[in-house]
C-alpha cells in the first residue's frame, strides 16, 4: 500500500502488528478478560484510555512505514520522534546511506507556482504563495545550483573518490530525497500526527502526515481517532 506525496515522494505501509482489539486486550489483561471481537464497550474503553492518558495499551500495536521524502522533511520528522513525550524505546528509524549506495539522486523541486512568502508576524513558517515570476526565477536558480553540484559529484566518483566523501558535493541538501523505514507504536504515530497535521506545520511534512494518517485510520480506526487531539 503506497500513497504518493509531493512530486517524487511517497509513504508506503510495510507492515502492521495488532488492531484496535490489541489495545483492549492489553488493557484488560490484568483482569484476565480478553475478548475475540470488538464490542461497543471495548470502543468506549479505548476512548477512556486515551482521554485519561492511560497510554501503555496503545504501545502493544505497531505500524511500519517506508518513506521517501526531502531531507528537510526527514529531519523535522525525526525531531518529533526523539521529542516524543513517552520516549518509546522501541521506535526504530533506519535510513539509506550514501556511504554505501549510489542509487539515483533526486531532489524536491517546488513547482513554479508553489514558492511561498515569508510570513509577516512569524520567525518561521510561510505565508501565501508568491507570484509566478518570482517562482520561475526561484526554480531556475535551484535547478542551476543542483546541476553545478551534480557535475562536481560525478567528477568525484569518476576520479575514484570514496562515495562517503564524494557525497559532500551533492547540492541542495535540504531538497535531497532520502528513504527510510519507520516503525513505531500507535502512540508514536498519534504523537507525530498531532504535531504535524496541525495547520501551523510546514506544508511539505503536513502532506506526509496526512498520508500516514490515512493508513493509521484504515488499520486502527477507533484507537487513532481516540488519540488524535
Amino acid at each position: 500500500m503506497m500513497k504518493k506525496v509531493l512530486d517524487k515522494g511517497y509513504v508506503r505501509l510495510v507492515d502492521t502488528m495488532g488492531s484496535d482489539l490489541s489495545v483492549v486486550n492489553s488493557a484488560r489483561v490484568s483482569f484476565n478478560k480478553a475478548t475475540e471481537s470488538l464490542r461497543d464497550e471495548d470502543k468506549k474503553l479505548i476512548k477512556y484510555l486515551a482521554k485519561n492518558d492511560h497510554t501503555s495499551p496503545f504501545r502493544h500495536a505497531t505500524m511500519q512505514f517506508e518513506i521517501y521524502a526531502p531531507l528537510m522533511v526527514a529531519r523535522q520528522w525525526w525531531k518529533y520522534i526523539i521529542g516524543s513525550s513517552h520516549q518509546d524505546p522501541f521506535t526504530a528509524w533506519n535510513e539509506s546511506s550514501r556511504r554505501y549506495v549510489t542509487e539515483a539522486i533526486e531532489f524536491y523541486i517546488p513547482e513554479e507556482n508553489a514558492w511561498r512568502s515569508k510570513p509577516e508576524n512569524m520567525k518561521q513558517g510561510s505565508g501565501d504563495n508568491l507570484g509566478i515570476e518570482i517562482g520561475k526565477e526561484a526554480t531556475k536558480k535551484l535547478l542551476c545550483q543542483i546541476e553545478a553540484g551534480m557535475k562536481n559529484y560525478d567528477w568525484a566518483i569518476e576520479n575514484g573518490i570514496a562515495t562517503e566523501q564524494a557525497r559532500l558535493f551533492i547540492p541542495s541538501a535540504y531538497g535531497l530525497m532520502v528513504r527510510w523505514y519507520w516503525t513505531t507504536s500507535l502512540q508514536g504515530v498519534a504523537h507525530f500526527l498531532n504535531q504535524r497535521t496541525d495547520d501551523h506545520a510546514q506544508f511539505e511534512i503536513r502532506a506526509y502526515a496526512e498520508a500516514v494518517k490515512s493508513f493509521a485510520i484504515d488499520k486502527f480506526p477507533i484507537a487513532i481517532e481516540a488519540l488524535l487531539i
